[in-house]
């Protein structure tokens, strides 16, 4: 084997290791942070670097993070929104998973559309 071959093959793998850091597994595709309390996991994420949560200010403070192109998380107290769609509420210390689109709320799917038919039934008038 010729020597530069041989550390091309040293030093591929540990340029890969130094790119996984507690909050960013490159190997794995997850990215990991802590965003006002809240632990948030994002899967199917191949990035070196992941850009941090940004500080949302005026009359709704709160927070985006946006650690790939297709997953955007924004926090503002206990409203949670992924990509777009609102879910249920948050509770102080939920942790939040986006696994390819798929939203987890304490390791439980947050179904929307049962949200909105309760929501519809709570607002019907009683006859």
């Amino acid at each position: 084997m010729h020597p530069s071959s041989l550390t091309a093959w040293i030093i591929a793998p540990l340029l890969l290791l130094a790119a996984c850091t507690r909050s960013n597994n490159i190997l794995l595709g997850t990215v990991k942070e802590t965003v006002d309390g809240h632990a948030i996991v994002v899967t199917d994420c191949y990035r070196i670097s992941v850009p941090p949560p940004v500080r949302l200010n005026g009359a709704r403070s709160g927070y985006r993070y946006a650690p790939c192109r297709d997953a955007v998380v924004v926090i503002r107290g206990d409203e949670l929104e992924v990509n777009g769609t609102h879910y249920p509420a948050l509770h102080r210390g939920d942790s939040v998973t986006v696994d390819h689109g798929i939203v987890l709320v304490n390791g439980m799917p947050k179904d929307i559309e049962n949200l909105r038919v309760k929501n519809r039934a709570r607002a019907r008038p009683r006859e």
